[in-house]
């Protein structure tokens, strides 16, 4: 077995660093160890995998949220967001550095994707907030940490890659989301106040003092936010009035956004084409993926590997708060050279069975792996959040993750929360199923 692990981490290494994209990565190295360790027919078990995998029901949504985020970025959607949100964010502490964090919170629950909610939010906030004179590192920091809520408020292509390669509910996962993801946002609030309340001058002014909008202003904000509602309507009215799975209310979010961006005047053929291009990129890219850690993942299970580091995990007597730290450290480390998806097509086959031997439920690690992998977002040097803003904004890699830092802080000590009361995670997928 030593050998078999040898020689599994050695290819997998070897071939990430000489380049290799990480889905035929994951797809060479489970064919290498099959053809070394078994005698077994890989042309037939192979394609009978890719068959598999790719068409697995709950993977059907993805592509269509992937659609669905290509069209939402081309309308001007985030001029809408800030638009509606600036008169409410004006009534707390911090004033429009909020505008982020509620934002990107409302952008999540329809987009499903991180980098597009930081993207989409950042293309308008960072200008205008810094154009106001708020301090820039308080705009950066928020949008990084807040733009990770893309993976954690449901719908989250994360959770449902986590669903397919873990055979858990995609429905279930998407509902212990919630309430998680809302409170990690109330988290990012709550610091946006303490942090402008010690040090005030990252407000400007003559905007200290709070301000209550006329009825006309508070009118028109709503008029704003409306094609955002619309469009959360579509995705999670639909699924949670029972209306339609989690496949079918990402097809009536695209309906949606194409209805949104055609009322917006947005729907040009220029934008049709560089829609439908980015779409296959990223399909293609993340479809390769998931197909490469199945087959590696396939492999190991073959090969007893999962089995045996369970066993090994095991022998170490390790208590569960001391598991879930070892795991926070591990993934940390990992998302310093991995990106989200990447760490979880690779480590789930393995770590799977020691949360199912360690007696944790599946949803809640579903949950904590996404909280880690949302620190992973905003870990340099490959944290992709990073890279997002590093784009909005031509600042440097080392000033962002510095700015990002108090609410990469923040996600460590939410994660341990969680893993401490798991309820707060299982309440509510308990309480609907009840």
């Amino acid at each position: 077995m030593l050998i078999v692990v040898v020689t599994m981490f050695v290819v997998l290494f070897a071939f990430l660093a000489g380049g290799m994209w990480i889905g035929w990565t994951l797809a060479v190295t489970g064919t290498i160890l099959l053809a070394l360790f078994r005698d077994i027919p890989l042309d037939k078990l192979v394609a009978q995998y890719a068959w598999n995998i790719l068409t697995t029901q709950e993977l059907l949504a993805l592509p269509l949220f992937i659609l669905m985020g290509e069209i939402l970025f081309r309308t001007r959607l985030s001029q809408s967001l800030f638009n509606g949100l600036a008169p409410w964010a004006a009534l707390l502490p911090g004033r429009l550095l909020h505008v982020n964090v509620i934002g990107c919170s409302i952008f999540a629950a329809i987009s499903g994707s991180s980098a597009a909610t930081t993207q989409v939010v950042g293309r308008i906030s960072i200008a205008e907030l810094t154009k106001r004179g708020y301090s820039k590192d308080v705009a950066v920091g928020s949008l990084a940490g807040s733009g990770t809520l893309g993976f954690l408020i449901p719908p989250s292509n994360i959770m449902i890659i986590y669903g397919v390669l873990g055979d858990v509910s995609v429905a279930k996962l998407f509902t212990a989301g919630f309430i998680p993801g809302f409170l990690l946002a109330a988290c990012f609030m709550a610091w946006i106040m303490i942090h402008t309340a010690l040090e005030p001058s990252l407000v400007p002014e003559s905007e200290r003092r709070m301000r209550i909008a006329s009825a006309a202003e508070y009118l028109q904000s709503i008029k704003e936010l409306g094609p955002a509602v619309f469009l959360i309507l579509c995705v999670l009215g639909s699924m949670y009035g029972g209306l339609a799975t989690p496949s079918e209310a990402a097809g009536v979010g695209v309906l949606g956004a194409l209805i949104v961006a055609r009322l917006q005047g947005e729907m040009t053929w220029p934008a049709l084409k560089a829609i439908g291009i980015g779409a296959v990129q990223t399909c293609a890219m993340i479809a390769l993926i998931v197909l490469g850690a199945s087959i590696l993942g396939s492999a190991a299970a073959f090969l007893s590997i999962p089995s045996a580091v369970a066993e090994f995990v095991t022998s170490l007597q390790l208590s569960p708060v001391m598991l879930i730290v070892a795991l926070i450290v591990f993934y940390l480390i990992l998302g310093c050279f991995l990106d989200g998806f990447s760490m979880i097509v690779m480590t789930l086959p393995v770590v799977m069975p020691i949360i199912k031997t360690a007696g944790f439920d599946v949803i809640w690690f579903g949950i904590f792996l996404v909280l880690v992998v949302e620190m992973a977002q905003i870990t340099p040097p490959v944290g992709f959040n990073l890279f997002v803003i590093q784009g909005l904004t031509d600042d440097g890699l080392g000033y962002v993750a510095r700015v990002t830092l108090p609410y990469l802080i923040i996600m460590i000590l939410f994660t341990i929360v969680i893993a401490l009361v798991p309820d707060i995670a299982l309440w509510l997928p308990r309480y609907l199923a009840s």
